[in-house]
């Protein structure tokens, strides 16, 4: 009973002139026995202190008939790993960018004009009107994004590159609304989006890159004669096709993607891979393949820094790649044309 009554109990105490994002850091620090305390944790409890239940924001409450922001976007599979934090960081940025606007068109300059960021102090800063304020066009840039990716010939996350890249493009999409489908602005967008994934620039991109990246896109959409850092700093070698392996490599999965998008046909399915639709795509389950099988490669002694290179791999459905075997092309596309469905749909 003593050893009871006078054990120490560890307490950390916290006064109310902590800054939230040592608070953050205290309970994540503290915490590791359990569940991880992230941003979006201390965010809902600060937006508690309102009546405003953020979890049931982002995930949903059936019983309040809440849908929430995250059911929303997970309706598009290209959104389905889009994290509440990645969320809070976009609406950050785009408080702060409008903050900034306004100080400019106040007249204000050097360190009176608001910095656009989404490091974590500023996230943890957010207040509950810019929240509610930037919520439906954050989401709404988020779906606009997901139509430029799909059109792109993006099809599943993964086939993404970068995540990270998720996030600025989506908040540029909430600035321009319906502008992005203007050739000239489609066009920057997109030589901004690949020359992130081809350049290999979004690896280690930081909050940093991200804000410096947005505030130098839209100016350059507007009419700003420099291009984004992430354009001019995109560099691609031809060489660099044959040691491209990995398929976590972004450039590796850029290449794939483009080759989608050039209208590459399956060697079963009588259709370009750029026209499927989602419910397509999930049935017939595209992935990368080899065009000259592992088998057939080594049995020629063509070794594995050769075969495994992107130049030997294009999308392929799972039916075709199991009628392939360890065959050459010259055996199983005749094969494969053969095959009674595909007769038949030729046709027909």
């Amino acid at each position: 009973m003593n050893e009871f009554r006078n054990y120490n109990i560890p307490i950390i105490e916290l006064s109310k002139e902590n800054k939230k994002e040592a608070v953050c850091l205290v309970f994540e620090k503290v915490n590791t026995g359990g569940v991880s305390l992230s941003v979006f944790e201390l965010m809902t409890a600060t937006y508690a202190i309102d009546n405003v239940n953020l979890r049931d924001e982002w995930f949903g409450n059936a019983h309040e008939g809440i849908e929430g922001t995250q059911p929303h976007l997970r309706k598009q599979s290209l959104l389905r790993e889009v994290q509440p934090t990645e969320f809070l960081q976009g609406l950050t940025l785009l408080h702060t960018w409008d903050k900034r606007r306004e100080d400019l068109k106040a007249g204000k300059t050097g360190k009176q004009v608001t910095g656009v960021t989404a490091k974590r102090e500023a996230v943890l800063s957010l207040p509950l009107d810019a929240y509610q304020k930037w919520k439906q066009p954050l989401t709404e840039g988020y779906w606009k994004a997901a139509k430029f990716l799909r059109q792109e010939s993006f099809f599943s996350t993964n086939d993404l590159p970068y995540r990270t890249q998720l996030v600025p493009l989506a908040v540029v999409m909430a600035f321009l609304g319906d502008r992005w489908l203007e050739p000239k602005i489609y066009d920057k967008i997109a030589r901004w989006f690949w020359c992130g994934i081809l350049g290999e620039l979004y690896g280690g991109a930081g909050e940093t890159h991200i804000t410096l990246d947005i505030q130098e896109l839209i100016d350059w959409i507007e009419g700003g004669k420099e291009e984004p850092s992430t354009v001019m700093d995109a560099n691609f070698q031809p060489t660099r096709l044959g040691t491209l392996r990995s398929r976590n490599s972004a450039a590796y999965k850029g290449i794939n993607v483009l080759v989608q998008r050039e209208g590459a046909q399956d060697f079963f399915w009588k259709v370009a891979i750029r026209d499927l639709d989602e419910t397509d795509w999930e049935e017939r389950k595209l992935d990368i393949h080899h065009i000259f099988p592992r088998n057939w490669c080594d049995k020629n002694d063509i070794p594995p820094s050769r075969h495994n290179s992107i130049l030997n791999k294009t999308p392929t459905s799972f039916k075709a790649n199991r009628m392939i075997g360890g065959k050459a092309p010259s055996e199983y596309l005749v094969q494969l044309q053969k095959h009674d469905s595909v007769q038949l749909e030729m046709q027909v």
